[in-house]
């Protein structure tokens, strides 16, 4: 999921306020600076440990302000780029940034509070715009008026390693498509012994009830009714979900002993070589390579299983409420170039690639259209990992519908993790008990707004 070179003397209310926020400089609401120039301000700049990535910013930033001599463009750093812990509080302060970083699930929440700037009359003049992918552009708008910008996207599949498919007599080029064949599979992964699991999933810190959410929607299910003011998960798909993990976990011993795992957990029997599956998303791959031991040409990525849908998640930009018609177009123009155009900022395959980057994993896919079709040709060209093992993911994530987390995610996914982690320790779990309580507990979160 920065120090800029803008220093400027702050007022001691605006310092106090600007510690409370964590914010390291401050802004005009003018947007001029004192050579006349359209000032504005950006977040989310890679930290100075991240020394690839910062000074890959660093020459980005540069590169735009030498063709835009009349901008004056202040990076801020921070890593992650949104704390949610002063998140809101720099929005309600006025301290955030002109360009400000959002998580998708954050951009209605901004609208509904009223703390982001209507773009819609500006946006229609950024390049490749319209080639983004209709459903995201969908996240930053409402009643018909944007209010930001994607920047990436993700969703989940299932990750699996294809030198264990091979022991096991599977064929690593076709993987399971339904969870009556992630089940079967597991079981003859399992069955190689000396500590292989066949599939392993998260029950532990939130993630249990994240994984649950992708589970159900790959089922055809949701968390919550179509109006998000009642749970959803008592249903026969929520049950599907229960009663494969338990079943795999005490009928088939294809999920291992070992439980209350969370992300890191399964990266490391991935990475070691003795996981079969796991769902996730394409950006845990170089994770696995470059942090626990994995092989890129070991591991693979399909669809999800069932389907009918997948959990989808990315981020973008938005705009600060105050800022001015100017400060919207030169943060626009920023964007076009750092985020929404092949071969160019973020997406400067090339030089990811001279950089050992990983080049040509599945996401992000931003887009569709020609912009789409110049990035995929870009990818291909600088590709340094095996990309027909993420064919199947590409060709088969198309069809399915992809679905955002659900209001009060973090909530919610907590109440999932104790369904969740009930059945893969509890060989005697009760699954209509467990998603009837926990129903009722999503009522009372979605009720309490």
């Amino acid at each position: 999921m920065r120090s800029s070179g803008f220093r400027r003397t702050c007022t001691a209310a605006i310092a106090s306020a600007l510690a409370l926020t964590g914010l390291a400089a401050c802004s005009s609401d003018s947007g001029n600076d004192a050579n006349g120039k359209t000032q504005f301000t950006v977040n989310c700049e890679p930290p100075k440990s991240a020394k690839i990535d910062r000074k890959s910013f660093e020459d980005d930033i540069a590169t735009f302000k030498k063709a835009n001599p009349d901008l004056d463009l202040v990076a801020h750093d921070a890593f992650p780029c949104q704390d949610p812990k002063t998140f809101d509080a720099k929005l309600a302060g006025g301290q955030m940034e002109n360009v400000f970083y959002t998580y998708f699930t954050d951009a209605q929440h901004v609208i509904g509070i009223n703390q982001a700037a209507d773009i819609t009359s500006y946006v229609k003049d950024m390049k490749g715009y319209s080639d983004i992918q209709q459903s995201l552009r969908d996240v930053y708008s409402k009643d018909g008026k944007v209010y930001g910008v994607p920047r990436t996207n993700y969703s989940m599949g299932l990750l699996y390693n294809k030198k264990l498919f091979t022991q096991a007599g599977l064929d690593p080029n076709k993987p399971p498509a339904t969870w009556e064949e992630v089940r079967a599979a597991a079981k003859k992964i399992a069955a190689l012994g000396n500590g292989t699991v066949g599939y392993a999933d998260y029950s532990a810190q939130n993630q249990g009830g994240w994984h649950f959410t992708a589970e159900m929607y790959s089922q055809g299910g949701d968390i919550v009714t179509p109006d998000g003011k009642k749970g959803a998960v008592d249903s026969p798909e929520g049950k599907a979900v229960l009663q494969n993990l338990k079943d795999m976990r005490w009928a088939d011993n294809s999920m291992g002993t070992k439980q209350l795992l969370i992300l890191n957990d399964v990266q490391q029997m991935m990475g070691s070589g003795k996981l079969g599956m796991y769902i996730s998303a394409p950006d845990n791959i170089p994770i696995l390579v470059k942090e626990k031991g994995g092989n890129y040409d070991d591991l693979a990525l399909a669809p999800m299983p069932g389907g009918k849908g997948t959990l989808a998640g990315g981020d973008g930009y938005m705009f600060k409420k105050k800022d001015t018609p100017a400060q919207i177009k030169a943060g626009l123009k920023w964007l076009e170039a750092q985020t929404n155009t092949p071969g160019s900022g973020l997406n400067d395959w090339k030089r990811a690639s001279e950089l050992k980057a990983p080049v040509g994993l599945p996401e992000p896919r931003l887009w569709t259209g020609a912009t789409d079709a110049k990035d995929q040709e870009l990818k291909k060209q600088y590709a340094n990992v095996p990309v027909a093992n993420y064919q199947p993911f590409l060709d088969g994530s198309q069809q399915l519908t992809l679905k955002l987390e659900p209001p009060q995610a973090q909530q919610i996914y907590s109440v999932l993790d104790g369904a969740v982690s009930a059945v893969l320790t509890k060989k005697d779990a009760d699954i209509d008990q467990l998603l009837k309580d926990a129903q009722s507990k999503i009522d009372g979160i979605l009720a309490r707004g």
